[in-house]
């Protein structure tokens, strides 16, 4: 089974990086307008933090108070252009990054967005040092209904070699900042991470106990997902990585877990039944605002520019922050419906009949024939469903996933450089106008 499962991740690895390779730079790409009648969830990135863990592979860069100053004017001013395009968002999500490393300039962003649309639910990303009563409230009053806070683990040493025991306190510090949260919003969820360098069935047992004892009404349990361009440094901080105690951790997180907690997502935990999980997007098309963000529409995948300061000049040029585009082909949808949706352990075939007809059985059959001899999907049933074996197969795919997606990250990193010579010449831009890493 080992062997199958080997050369089954490498499959997916190598498939999904194929899929995540992007065209040409698009200087002018702009969205296409919105469908009517059609509303639309809203993702807003603040790239910022106070210091930058290792193991992080989203795009963010060291808080400036000046950058982020300029960078939240440029992102308001964004999304008003969206609702000037006639898009009507009714869901926000807002991650980073750390989105509340200016309380002020996010408190004001959430203000414009209530105004302009008829804003159902949000969700916000959060640090533990951030939990303050202020703030907590504060959001809570601009109908924030979800707060996601990054914890990853609550074991001291772990927390160090994870650069987070300074930035963000001990463990014992962390659970009395979330309790103080307890009860403020109707979700609470924690982000963990296991599989981590240095982490044993002993640490991870008493995470997993604390959470039981904290008792958030979600947890959100991912797997150690790091990008090639950060494995050295993740190793030189936090010590070797290795896949080898992935299962068993795995396992040991389900059995602790399961009798308190429903599942929702393969490594999402609720006790209300449904959950927002920040890696899955749930409806089929959003829009991205801000630097770093991704918007999906028609079948294509649109990047807007890492660069913060790129970013703040396309917005005040009147230009579309989009720099990189991607139509999927048929084939590369059935496969990012197949993966998303079955992230949430069930698909409807009456939807795949509608939307594919019965060439998806044909142009999925390589991962279906791979799941099946695995055990890990069901095919009978009005669904396509992922059985309690395949729920971790299911995990192996979505990290070959979002590692590919990292890898597109880099990518976009990459060509911040390019980018600035491009507006050089086209806008007589400073030439000692350098651009930001990250």
């Amino acid at each position: 089974m080992r062997v199958i499962e080997n050369i089954f991740t490498s499959l997916i690895r190598h498939e999904y990086a194929r899929s995540m390779s992007f065209g040409p730079i698009h200087e002018d790409d702009e969205l296409p307008t919105p469908a009517p009648g059609v509303t639309y969830q809203l993702y807003l990135h603040i790239p910022f933090c106070l210091s930058l863990c290792p193991f992080c592979s989203f795009h963010r860069v060291e808080y400036q108070p000046d950058l982020a100053d300029r960078y939240f004017d440029a992102l308001r001013q964004e999304i008003r252009r969206y609702g000037e395009q006639g898009f009507v968002f009714d869901d926000l999500y807002v991650g980073g990054g750390t989105p509340t490393v200016n309380e002020g300039q996010l408190l004001r962003t959430l203000d414009m967005c209530n105004e302009l649309f008829p804003i159902r639910g949000i969700s916000v990303e959060t640090n533990p040092s951030d939990l303050r009563p202020d703030l907590l409230h504060g959001l809570r009053d601009r109908g924030v209904r979800r707060l996601s806070v990054g914890v990853q683990s609550f074991d001291d040493g772990l927390l160090k070699s994870m650069e987070r025991y300074e930035k963000y306190g001990s463990g014992q510090s962390i659970v009395r900042a979330l309790e103080g949260a307890r009860g403020i919003f109707p979700t609470l969820n924690v982000d963990m991470i296991f599989n981590l360098p240095g982490q044993t069935e002993a640490s991870l047992a008493h995470d997993l106990d604390t959470l039981l004892a904290v008792r958030p009404e979600q947890v959100s349990y991912y797997p150690l997902m790091v990008a090639d361009s950060a494995r050295r440094r993740v190793a030189e901080s936090m010590g070797p990585l290795r896949k080898s105690d992935s299962r068993r951790f795995f396992e040991q997180i389900v059995s602790a877990l399961s009798p308190d907690y429903q599942r929702s997502t393969a490594w999402c935990f609720s006790t209300q039944g449904e959950a927002v999980d920040e890696y899955i997007i749930e409806r089929g098309e959003y829009i991205g605002a801000g630097s770093g963000a991704f918007s999906f529409m028609n079948s294509t995948i649109h990047a807007t520019s890492f660069s913060i300061n790129g970013y703040c000049r396309r917005i005040a040029a009147g230009s579309s922050a989009i720099t990189r585009s991607k139509q999927l082909s048929r084939r590369e949808q059935m496969r990012y419906d197949f993966v998303m949706k079955l992230f949430g352990l069930s698909l409807d075939k009456a939807w795949l009949m509608k939307r594919y007809g019965r060439g998806f059985y044909l142009g999925m059959a390589v991962e279906l024939l791979g799941m099946w001899l695995l055990g890990a999907l069901r095919l009978s049933g009005p669904t396509l469903s992922v059985t309690p074996r395949g729920e971790y197969y299911w995990i192996i795919m979505m990290r070959e996933f979002f590692n590919n997606v990292n890898v597109f990250r880099d990518e976009m990193r990459h060509q911040i450089r390019s980018e600035y010579d491009s507006m050089e010449h086209d806008a007589g831009i400073n030439a000692g106008d350098k651009p930001e890493s990250g």
